[in-house]
């Protein structure tokens, strides 16, 4: 299988999720504001959604991949097919109670989270209301991670995929539909998205019926709790949960820091969080989901120089889009805000202080998408270690510079923060890797990255010429022409830097690698 073909069906169904996710914020933005009712949303939502970044897509697939990658290299069906069973028995019971005790404790954990929206009680009530209707979505979305892994290390990437846009897709009718008919209209969106995790976990059952791997789960959990690779994949997970979610801990102490802002402060930095998770999404997550098989098989086999051109590959091709995308969100955080957001109750107030949050994400960005690949070189070779004594680090460091940075910068200093510290992990992991002789670089990154530089200059001089001369506040009276404005200098700015690199010698067909 073709490792770049595979990177680009994630990409672009990933893109597809993106897409309808932005659509999603944007009604969100134009239908709800960002007003305290909207920030009592955000709130409730994170809880659930960092656990399911943690839990469900982080520690747990780079727990649980390399271990059935090596169960399927050794051809040992029955020992797959049990070690599936008690994992997905393990998973659904745990999360069952986890579920409930969120329900129960809902008070506290809204309070935990943003202690400030206790200013005002009514806000405060619904955020409470909403995080006890959505905590279940942690168990639905968690199984629906355990699906993808099987998918995943059987190639199957696609239906993993497109899963999300379900989500999104779930969001925007409850936001059109659902939402005229309930008081206060926000709760809509807690309903969405509980009938997204259930459409998500529907999709996965036929896929997983085709390939045989239908996991069935299983009433007693002592039985499933002492099988040694469970347990085994139950330790990785602890180091794993902090390794792979830093940013995500540092999301809720962010929001916790941004209810005491004022209002608006916390839909702020989640508006910039959802266009920053565009690229980091299409990138990061992509080449991340695609690589981890490769390097756990790659592993399990031996092959150890094949492991280390992986990664190579990998870097390459996230050097190659994600700086432009870095560069192009700093010098276009305004119009890329107004494109998407600025309509309806979204004022102009609510765009500039997005595009701040904007432009400090887009200083982390390469850091973002580079810990997505980083990381599962550690845990392709099941280290969990070395990751989780670097986010202990890379924690502390982001707590620190909050201390510096939202004085100075208000909201948009939790997102600085955020991406400074996403450059010192992916630095430290890339350190780590080296030193231990997990990677080796391979030769041609010096004129690679000349070649790259090149590019990026010419690309950064249009935008930085060009995007002043529109006031793209008062082109919120002709959307259509803003609209074209915005994609034209994406699309000018793209063709520039793709055009220079063509003329530097730089082709495709040198980022094709087979699997």
């Amino acid at each position: 299988m073709n490792l770049l073909r595979s990177a680009a069906t994630v990409s672009g169904l990933t893109l597809l999720s993106r897409i309808t996710g932005l659509i999603r914020e944007n009604l969100t933005a134009t239908v709800f504001g960002a007003s305290a009712l909207t920030d009592a949303f955000f709130v409730a939502f994170r809880l659930p959604n960092l656990l399911r970044r943690m839990f469900a897509e982080g520690a747990f697939s780079q727990a649980f991949v390399p271990i059935l990658a090596a169960a399927r290299e050794g051809k040992d069906e029955d020992q797959m097919h049990r070690l599936l069973d008690r994992v997905a028995t393990v998973l659904f019971w745990v999360l069952v109670a986890v579920s409930a005790i969120g329900v129960i404790a809902a008070p506290v954990l809204v309070l935990a989270m943003a202690s400030g929206m206790r200013a005002d009680p009514a806000s405060f009530d619904v955020a409470v209301i909403m995080t006890r209707w959505m905590f279940p979505y942690i168990l639905l979305i968690s199984m629906v991670a355990l699906a993808a892994g099987v998918l995943n290390t059987w190639r199957r990437f696609a239906v993993p995929a497109f899963a999300p846009v379900l989500l999104n897709l779930s969001f925007i009718g409850a936001a059109l539909f659902l939402a005229p008919h309930i008081d206060p209209p926000i709760y809509a969106l807690a309903i969405g998205v509980v009938v997204g995790g259930i459409a998500q976990l529907a999709l996965q059952v036929p896929a997983l019926l085709r390939i045989g791997m239908l996991p069935r789960i299983g009433a007693n959990l002592r039985e499933a709790l002492n099988d040694a690779d469970v347990r085994r994949i139950m330790r990785q997970m602890g180091p794993a949960v902090l390794s792979v979610s830093v940013a995500q801990i540092s999301l809720i102490v962010n929001t916790h820091i941004a209810s005491r802002l004022g209002a608006g402060s916390v839909s702020w930095v989640s508006f910039a969080d959802r266009l920053m998770e565009f690229p980091t999404a299409m990138l990061g997550v992509a080449l991340g989901t695609v690589l981890l098989p490769s390097l756990a098989r790659a592993n399990a086999a031996g092959k150890r120089q094949e492991y280390s051109e992986f990664l190579d590959w990998g870097l390459r091709l996230a050097a190659l889009l994600a700086l432009p995308c870095m560069v192009g969100m700093a010098l276009m955080a305004e119009p890329l805000t107004a494109l998407l957001f600025h309509y309806g109750r979204f004022d102009a107030q609510d765009l500039e202080m997005t595009s701040r949050a904007v432009l400090a994400y887009s200083v982390g960005l390469i850091g973002l998408i580079a810990v997505k690949i980083l990381a599962p070189g550690f845990y392709g070779v099941q280290d969990v270690r070395t990751p989780f004594r670097i986010a202990l680090i890379v924690l502390a460091i982001t707590q620190g510079l909050n201390l510096i940075f939202v004085p100075l910068f208000a909201h948009a200093g939790l997102a600085l923060s955020i991406s400074v510290a996403a450059l010192t992990n992916a630095g430290l992991l890339l350190a780590g890797l080296i030193s231990r002789g997990i990677y080796t670089p391979q030769r041609g990154w010096g004129a690679f990255s000349g070649r790259l530089a090149l590019a990026l200059v010419a690309m950064a001089a249009l935008l930085w010429f060009a995007v002043p001369q529109f006031d793209w506040v008062a082109l919120k009276a002709q959307p259509l022409v803003r609209i074209a404005l915005a994609l034209g200098l994406v699309g000018g700015a793209a063709a520039i830097y793709l055009a220079i690199l063509l003329a530097l010698g730089l082709r495709p067909r040198q980022f094709l690698r087979k699997t």
